[in-house]
């Protein structure tokens, strides 16, 4: 019997014979050196891309640049849009003063001044300050040469663990700023968005009120 014949007897019980199996394989084999010589082509018509640069991937990540009225000082930072004006401070521009405690806008550690009102820091975004005046602690006074409030709270032994301390100051200060007689009742509503865990509310008020006293004095 031919081989022809034996491979059509063969097909016609469901079987494959070893003649049909090599033609598959080698007919699989041609395929794959088609598409192979087909991928090297097209590989070589377009080219991987070459490394993105630095500020090509500062712009994937979605950062912006702010410009930001500090303490009388323009300064800047690249952050990303979702960035906080805390965060900014803290962390992009070494403005530590203002402090990180609850970060969900409850206890008044990271307030600063926002055209001379009191914001918490945790609650805005940096992109939102921009274009508006921002005070920090910081840019009230500094150790050699302390403003009024913060004087007093020295004076009066308003602080103990001190992470309350510059948000009660920032704030103390936004209230005489308008007020420079205000009661004891005025001082209390004025901190009112600040905590002191610590217990020292009394110290507080006394030393609010008494830098009110020396600022009407000059």
């Amino acid at each position: 019997m031919s081989e022809e014949k034996n491979d059509r007897l063969e097909s016609s019980n469901g079987d494959v014979s070893r003649r049909q199996f090599l033609k598959g394989l080698g007919g699989g084999i041609a395929v794959t050196g088609v598409l192979a010589t087909a991928t090297e082509t097209e590989t070589e018509a377009h080219p991987a891309p070459e490394p993105a640069s630095a500020s090509a991937v500062q712009r994937l990540r979605g950062k912006v640049r702010v410009r930001l009225n500090i303490n009388g000082q323009e300064m800047t930072a690249l952050v990303e849009p979702r960035t906080t004006l805390l965060n900014t401070l803290r962390d992009h521009l070494d403005l530590t003063g203002a402090k990180k405690v609850c970060d969900r806008g409850s206890c008044g550690c990271c307030t600063v001044l926002v055209n001379d009102k009191p914001v918490y820091s945790c609650m805005m975004l940096a992109v939102d300050a921009q274009g508006k005046k921002i005070t920090t602690v910081e840019g009230l006074g500094t150790p050699e040469k302390m403003s009024p409030v913060q004087e007093a709270f020295v004076e009066h032994d308003a602080l103990m663990c001190g992470f309350c301390t510059p948000g009660f100051v920032v704030s103390c200060t936004a209230l005489l700023q308008k007020n420079r007689n205000p009661s004891l009742e005025d001082v209390k509503k004025a901190c009112s968005g600040n905590v002191c865990r610590c217990g020292t509310y009394p110290h507080i008020f006394e030393a609010a009120l008494a830098a009110a006293k020396k600022m009407r004095g000059a």
